[in-house]
């Protein structure tokens, strides 16, 4: 069935979520690791100038990077944490400069898992199974599997993760199960071979992402929650779109407000075989008609064309720039968004 055009809705759409909380349009900035953290983790001078200067671009949500619930997840020398209170005060600064210039405020939650090393975790490399997280680019080492018994404490960190976010500021939660990290290797069959209740079927592969995502949403009933996915693994063997359907189905179904579709274990990067813009929009598009909740779609996405043509095709709901706008966000909002003033 083909998809249905609304020439009404282009990039300057609001967007009204449940909760009351709208956007000002459609474009989203991603979360992309920005390496200003300290070596403790803490939002420094430089992340608050950088953040600032993401604002530029007027997007409607703006996300702050992956931010480690743990210092056994962290996966870079100076990513962000928000693993203790202390930290809050810090991003509670660091939301305000990004609402102050319009956009919703959003933080990635992520735990490294596997995709790491144990010098940056404190010495322990907690992973789902104990296999290493194939990537297309580095070699990683063999992680140890976590034990039934350290499982509460891995989904409490991050329950109180989403907590100090909350108290901090952020308008949106997102959990990031994508591009290889911790909840992605939970939920592949290439990373996950475990042969508990956590393991086998894909309904137990989900079970660690459907548990965390339902005590936060418990814990923080009215806050903008959401995922961030892949549309399928990208590697022989992986998660397939199929499958994804079903994770997507059932996150809807226990109160998710937004997914955020992009790649899986292969990492980030571009397919060897997409082009152009959207290279990842295509899985996005497939679930987007799917589910009734809104639909971030990722993939070198740039121009303002296109982007309209993706909204008005209710192809999704939102599109995410990144590498467009980290090199220069006022000449894409200058080249992007002020157009809406220009034809006025």
């Amino acid at each position: 069935m083909p998809l249905s055009n609304n020439e009404s809705l282009n990039r300057w759409t609001p967007f009204l979520f449940k909760n009351g909380m709208a956007t000002k349009n459609r474009v989203v900035v991603p979360p992309m690791a920005s390496g200003t953290a300290n070596l403790q983790g803490a939002v420094s001078l430089n992340t608050l100038s950088h953040y600032q200067k993401l604002t530029e671009a007027g997007a409607g949500i703006l996300f702050v990077e992956y931010t480690y619930v743990h210092p056994s997840g962290r996966s870079e020398l100076n990513q962000l944490g928000l693993d203790s209170d202390n930290k809050i005060p810090a991003h509670e600064e660091l939301s305000s400069i990004i609402k102050k210039y319009g956009a919703l405020a959003g933080i990635q939650l992520v735990h490294g898992g596997g995709k790491s090393a144990a010098s940056l975790t404190g010495g322990k490399l907690l992973g789902t199974s104990s296999i290493v997280v194939p990537t297309k680019e580095n070699n990683l080492e063999i992680p140890m599997e976590t034990t039934l018994r350290e499982i509460e404490s891995y989904q409490n960190w991050y329950v109180e993760a989403a907590i100090r976010a909350a108290k901090a500021g952020y308008d949106i939660i997102e959990l990031h199960s994508a591009h290889g990290y911790g909840l992605n290797q939970w939920l592949s069959p290439l990373t996950n071979q475990r042969i508990d209740e956590y393991g086998g079927s894909l309904q137990n592969r989900s079970k660690m992402l459907f548990e965390i995502f339902l005590k936060i949403r418990t814990a923080l009933p009215d806050k903008i929650l959401g995922i961030r996915i892949p549309g399928e693994d990208h590697f022989d063997g992986g998660l397939t779109q199929n499958e994804m359907l079903f994770v997507t189905q059932k996150l809807q179904d226990l109160g998710a407000d937004f997914l955020d579709v992009s790649s899986g274990i292969g990492g980030w990067r571009r397919p060897a075989d997409r082009t152009g813009e959207g290279y990842l929009l295509p899985e996005a598009t497939l679930i987007q008609k799917n589910i009734k909740i809104p639909v971030i779609g990722v993939g070198g996405i740039e121009s303002g064309a296109f982007i309209d043509d993706s909204i008005a095709r209710q192809k999704v709901a939102f599109t995410a720039v990144g590498r467009k706008i980290l090199k220069s966000p006022m000449h894409f909002f200058n080249e992007v968004l002020i157009e809406k003033d220009l034809l006025a």
